[in-house]
């Protein structure tokens, strides 16, 4: 791993001041500064970029600090930062921090004065970070703290920190945006003309799943994801049979682009009535709205700007029996011979879940089910095999209760007959370890490596939390150690989508809490 630590000519220009200036006291606080696996998001005020800590001796040796240094080694370029604040709270809560100094003059080496004395003993210290609108998507910032000057004049060098500067990134949906209390549940694709469509719910009230007012909104990105335009609602029933909104939700969004036709397809769960019960349990067999949830459908064929009316297929392709039927959320494929394929779900008779695929292959008009892959699973997301079988990635709900079993992990089954059967892969729940979670594959044809699997989930048996993306180069088979990126170590709602932006960068839309983030990686971090 590579070392970020203070340049050696400043390194060796404090040595050298302190040595020859013997009226500096140095202060033998030990001073420690960490960069967090996170992203510094645009569109933010605060963004945690040092997480530092002085440890004092003794409180006689306390001694208010009065001033930190720091330098920006690591960072693309400084001027993608707008202000630099510390922040200090005595609970380790960095929301409920106060600002008590800033800086907005920056160059590679900066301090921040302290506006109010704080005391050492008892509390929480960040470096804070705003950006300058968003910047170039590929660039990082760098940050170190270097000194901390105390009110009695003496001065302590804070230990060389091995922390990587941190993506830039953009907070693409934000609490309180519109009013709107959550964002979940991404979905993300690229259109044939490479424009990026984000989809996912608007949860206007609270958290919580259907049943409640809950609408599927749109983002879309025409320039790689750099910029996007103002959110659009496609998906909503509004007071559908003269019930309120909050028993109309429709949600859990997935998007499909049609390469033939560049139609562009998303998927989502539609309940009616039912209200203060969740979908996952309160949904019946039967087929109309009044009884079971509703797989319904809208398209646009305009690359994104223009959507139809929702499009209902319970009828065609749900059994009576089932209790609930409904999409994947994330995205599905197009196949190389042209068929449309959803990942989807179905609760059956006894109520058990079962993973599984639905299929078009007329672009749409009609749609085929195949049969569950396997009991106990549910979210799943599809990719294509290089034999032209389809590959199921399933979140397993064994992991539920089984968080320390050493098959805590992900579910796959392969296809060669577009689920009519199905034959669990050798890595099912060994490969790709997780609490129990959505999670996102896409496929890649690289010139040079051929084919690429990317998948991204959080990366750990116990919580949402170190999102990550693993890179396979033998369709699913190893994920090795040196080919993962971690991009937020933080817990989190947890899913994720990801997408080819061009050739040589994905684009990933995941959750932080209530919030969605969207970062762009170069595929030369994955493959190196």
């Amino acid at each position: 791993m590579k070392k970020y630590i203070l340049t050696p000519f400043l390194t060796c220009f404090l040595a050298l001041f302190m040595a020859c200036n013997p009226a500096v006291k140095q202060n033998n606080t030990k001073i420690t500064a960490q960069q967090p696996v996170l992203p510094v998001l645009a569109n933010k005020d605060r963004n945690k970029v040092l997480a530092i800590t002085l440890e004092v001796k003794n409180d006689s040796a306390i001694s208010h600090p009065k001033s930190f240094g720091f330098t920006l080694d690591g960072t693309t370029d400084i001027k993608d930062i707008q202000k630099a604040e510390l922040l200090y709270s005595k609970t380790a809560d960095f929301s409920d921090a106060e600002v008590i100094g800033s800086q907005s003059t920056l160059d590679a080496n900066f301090s921040i004065s302290i506006e109010n004395p704080v005391s050492l003993a008892d509390g929480n210290l960040w470096l804070s970070i705003a950006l300058n609108g968003t910047p170039n998507l590929l660039n990082k910032i760098g940050a170190q703290l270097a000194t901390v000057t105390f009110e009695d004049g003496s001065i302590a060098q804070a230990t060389a920190q091995t922390s990587k500067p941190q993506r830039v990134g953009i907070a693409l949906r934000q609490h309180q945006d519109e009013g709107v209390d959550t964002f979940r549940i991404p979905g993300l694709a690229t259109t044939n003309k490479g424009t990026l469509i984000g989809v996912y719910d608007i949860r206007y009230n609270d958290p919580v799943d259907l049943q409640e007012d809950i609408d599927v909104g749109l983002s879309r990105s025409t320039d790689g994801g750099q910029t996007w335009e103002p959110m659009k609602v496609i998906m909503d029933m509004g007071e559908y049979g003269g019930l309120p909104e909050a028993q109309n939700g429709i949600g859990d969004p997935a998007v499909l682009v049609d390469r033939t036709t560049n139609t562009i397809w998303v998927a989502a769960l539609w309940l009616h009535g039912y209200p203060n019960e969740r979908a996952w349990n309160a949904s019946e067999p039967g087929m109309t709205p009044e009884k079971t949830g509703q797989f319904m459908l809208v398209k646009s064929e305009d690359d994104g700007v223009t959507w139809s009316e929702p499009i209902n297929i319970t009828p065609l392709t749900k059994k009576s029996e089932w209790q609930l039927f409904f999409n994947g959320p994330g995205m599905g494929i197009t196949m190389k011979d042209g068929t449309l394929v959803f990942p989807a779900q179905f609760k059956d008779k006894n109520r058990i879940p079962h993973s599984t695929i639905i299929y078009s292959k007329d672009q749409g008009q009609t749609w085929t089910v195949g049969t569950g892959a396997k009991s106990e699973t549910t979210e799943a997301q599809v990719v294509e095999l290089s034999d032209g079988s389809l590959m199921l990635n399933m979140r397993d709900d064994r992991n539920r209760a089984n968080r320390k079993d050493s098959l805590n992990g992900r579910s796959v089954a392969i296809t060669k007959d577009l689920g009519k059967t199905w034959e669990e892969h050798p890595t099912s729940r060994k490969a790709l370890q997780e609490s129990n979670c959505m999670a996102s594959i896409i496929a890649h044809q690289h010139d040079d490596k051929g084919t690429l699997f990317f998948f991204s989930n959080p990366n750990t048996k116990q919580r949402r939390d170190h999102i990550t993306i693993k890179t396979s180069f033998d369709e699913g088979n190893t994920w090795p150690l040196e080919n993962q990126l971690e991009l937020y170590e933080e817990d989190t709602y947890g899913y994720s989508c990801m997408t080819m932006v061009d050739t040589d960068h994905i684009g990933i839309l995941y959750e932080g809490n209530k919030e969605l983030y969207f970062e762009k990686i170069a595929l030369d971090e994955l493959i190196k």
